[in-house]
């Protein structure tokens, strides 16, 4: 059994906590919270529910730390501390900061001999694997991302971080145009704002400055401006009713010619009932793959470019050419 720590119980700690319930090589020890850990009930009753400043008295109890914490402001920090204690997964997923993130986080493990996969889950993650792979095929080409419609975890979590917020859902949607002429074949050249549009709806405080929280939320680098961002200030009752789900998606598409008139286009897409659970299940894949990859000695920072497709799978390799080659 491979044995599990989740640092981190919001959204997507319940995902990663979902998915080991339908796995048969994990355990779950603790769930590590900055919350009080005697006001938080998790499904699991096996697991312990620890505070976040004995993180340390497990480091011989775990095997994988699973961290589920925001891009924003906790992971930066978080993985490169723990990653000198643990082997940790984080789902790290500003595109801007990936690669410093990354050495951060590789300089950390291999000091102290333990390996860390950054920047798990599905973009980047799985559609960074897929990128990589149709660039490959089609050299000659173009690549397109397209995200939503769905609800962006992290840019929610960006959003509740302003001063004055108590609680956002920020949706990504994708421009029709620009999807149907890619998937066309007619190569446009999109820029960041023709591609997606985001849509926010923002609890705030009573008496919040809602013009300063509007601004800063449309100025926010990385997340909001390059985009085309409408801000909907609405009530919680509102926001429960009507955004309580947390549905994503998206698509990865590479249209490219391998002739003069012969062309291909390739696409890997996503339809997500929970981000949270998808995203949780795909880091736990990676905790396997860790696990192995560790049992062979390996050290430092890796990403979904360094892993095979046998680490991340539960079957043995004869099962694997056998039932899925």
């Amino acid at each position: 059994m491979i044995k599990i720590g989740i640092y981190g119980y919001g959204n997507l700690g319940r995902g990663v906590e979902a998915a080991i319930k339908l796995s048969k090589d994990f355990e779950l020890v603790a769930v590590f919270t900055r919350r009080n850990p005697l006001d938080l009930k998790i499904a699991t009753k096996t697991a312990k529910v620890i505070s976040a400043d004995d993180v340390l008295k497990y480091k011989d109890e775990i095997d994988v730390m699973i961290l589920c914490g925001g891009s924003a402001t906790d992971l930066p920090t978080q993985t490169p501390y723990l990653a000198q204690y643990f082997n940790c997964i984080d789902s790290f997923d500003t595109h801007a900061n990936a690669y410093e993130h990354f050495k951060a986080v590789d300089a950390a493990a291999l000091n102290a001999k333990k390996l860390s996969i950054v920047s798990v889950g599905w973009d980047p993650g799985m559609f960074s694997l897929n990128r990589a792979i149709m660039q490959s095929i089609l050299p000659s080409g173009n690549d397109y991302t397209f995200w939503g419609k769905g609800v962006s975890q992290g840019h929610s979590d960006a959003i509740r971080r302003i001063d004055g917020v108590i609680d956002a859902r920020q949706y990504t949607i994708p421009i029709d145009e620009a999807l149907k002429s890619v998937r066309n074949g007619e190569n446009p050249n999109l820029t960041t704002r023709q591609k997606h549009r985001r849509e926010c709806y923002v609890v705030v405080k009573e008496g919040a400055d809602k013009a300063r929280i509007e601004k800063e939320i449309k100025e926010m680098p990385n997340y909001f401006s390059d985009y085309d961002t409408t801000v909907n200030f609405i009530s919680q009752e509102e926001l429960n009713k009507n955004h309580s789900g947390i549905p994503h998606g998206g698509f990865v598409i590479r249209s490219g010619k391998t002739s003069d008139g012969v062309n291909h286009v390739i696409e890997y897409n996503l339809k997500l009932d929970s981000n949270p659970e998808f995203t949780g299940s795909i880091l736990l894949a990676y905790a396997r793959a860790a696990y192995k990859m560790k049992s062979r000695n390996e050290s430092g920072a890796r990403t979904v470019f360094d892993v095979s497709a046998a680490d991340l799978s539960n079957l043995s390799y004869e099962d694997l050419l056998k039932h899925t080659l």
